[in-house]
């Protein structure tokens, strides 16, 4: 079964995608609001700070026309390194006793922004707000935001392995899901397979009733206990009507036979007993055959698994129709090697002379019959093979099939068509199986397989 061709699959598929989405779609959410809420917070501190660091600047005494910077005790734990979390400044005054004024913890190489520039900016793992709160005059604010965006990453990183677990118990838990909701499937799949081979008794087990699969596994029970009430009852009907033939069809042989010993009858009469013997003999072979495969149908035919090799059966059997296949100058041609297989012999026997006999009666005149025995991947097999005119496609499915007879080269021999179907049930009694390959104008082979 291919991938993409199983329900299971499909469905799994679908979960599993679906799945991630949602993950990927909480996760990246998630990392990103976080982050934002970060850098907010960063820049609300930065932005505390600003208005701080204006009012610290005041005239110099003496001179009004310069400046000077001051930073009030009160306010210098803002920036303290150890109290302020890495907090600096920087100020640039046009008028003042210092044009630059650094913090303790400011970097010496900060620039100058510069007016109309965005008032937050980033320069590598610094971020820094600054304004200018008069001409020529800037205050900035900065921050390291290195850890904080390792902390951003590190919450990254747990997204991604909670979301993984996650996905992973949710995928197990769907795969469950999924098993549990096709079981029935599966049961439904494996009894109509054991059902197909001829085992009208299984049924399908589940403990889901109200379910829609319960129903159909309800519906589909009831279905295969007709079926099988069906077919018993036609098998006993088949067995008791050709047991109750029995009788009558050998007092017609009977009072045959003894109208053709008496010696008052005229070539007229004697005649007609003949066609009635012939017809009730005929009618007997039916009844037998009819009784044959009641039998194998219900299980009730008793076969022996002593060891046997196909080839020597074979063998043995196709000495029996070689004087039929003399008359028409049918050629015999065999590669025999040992196909050793537990079995009944004689039931073996009788399907191999089915065969033989099907090859040299819709054989040609001056044609050929090929034997071959061997074994081959775990199985005994033979495979017969005549050059008869063949069988066409349309036939061809129902050559097993009771009472079929297709063409009217077949019909007019005057057999059953019971043959090939006892055949067959004898073969599936074995757990082997049997198949034919042929077409208009082409050879036909049949070929068995039963287990070493």
């Amino acid at each position: 079964m291919k991938f993409f061709q199983s329900i299971r699959w499909r469905l799994q598929l679908w979960y599993g995608v679906l799945l991630i989405a949602v993950l990927s779609g909480f996760g990246i959410t998630a990392y990103r609001l976080e982050s934002a809420r970060q850098i907010r917070r960063i820049d609300e501190e930065l932005q505390q700070r600003l208005p701080v660091l204006v009012e610290s600047q005041r005239p110099v005494r003496g001179n009004r026309d310069l400046r000077e910077f001051a930073l009030a005790a009160k306010d210098s734990s803002l920036f303290d390194q150890a109290g302020g979390e890495g907090f600096y400044y920087v100020v640039w005054l046009r008028h003042g006793t210092r044009p630059i004024t650094y913090s303790a913890t400011a970097p010496r190489d900060v620039p100058m922004p510069k007016v109309g520039e965005p008032p937050v900016r980033v320069r590598g793992t610094l971020r820094e707000v600054f304004s200018f709160p008069g001409p020529g005059d800037c205050v900035l604010v900065g921050r390291p935001i290195a850890a904080d965006l390792a902390d951003i990453r590190q919450l990254g990183w747990w997204l991604s392995g909670i979301g993984t677990v996650v996905l992973l118990i949710g995928l197990a838990g769907g795969a469950w899901l999924v098993t549990r909701a096709l079981r029935p499937i599966n049961e439904i799949s494996s009894t109509a397979g054991k059902i197909s081979t001829g085992d009208l008794s299984q049924r399908i087990s589940t403990t889901e009733t109200d379910s829609e699969l319960g129903q159909l596994v309800s519906v589909l029970n009831s279905t295969f206990a007709r079926l099988d009430a069906a077919f018993t009852q036609q098998a006993r009907f088949t067995a008791d009507a050709a047991h109750e033939l029995r009788t009558p069809v050998a007092v017609m042989l009977t009072h045959t036979q003894n109208g053709l010993a008496s010696e008052c009858l005229n070539e007229e009469h004697r005649e007609a007993f003949d066609a009635a013997q012939r017809a009730a003999q005929r009618m007997r072979r039916l009844i037998e055959s009819l009784l044959e495969l009641a039998r194998l149908d219900a299980g009730q035919e008793t076969l022996r698994r002593d060891e046997c090799d196909l080839a020597q059966i074979a063998a043995e059997n196709l000495e029996h129709i070689r004087p039929l296949a003399a008359k028409r100058g049918i050629q015999i041609r065999t590669d025999f090697s040992a196909a050793i297989c537990r079995g009944d012999a004689d039931r073996l026997a009788q399907v191999v002379t089915n065969l033989f006999a099907n090859a040299v009666e819709y054989n040609q005149d001056d044609g050929e019959i090929r034997v071959a025995s061997k074994y081959e991947n775990g199985s005994a097999t033979l495979v017969v093979t005549n050059t008869g005119p063949g069988i066409s496609a349309e036939d061809l499915p129902h050559v097993f099939e009771r009472f079929h007879r297709g063409d009217k080269a077949r019909s007019a021999t005057g057999h059953s068509g019971l043959g090939l179907a006892i055949a067959k049930a004898i073969v599936q009694a074995h757990s082997g199986s049997i198949t034919v390959q042929s077409g208009s104008g082409r050879q036909t082979t049949f070929s068995i397989s039963l287990p070493a």
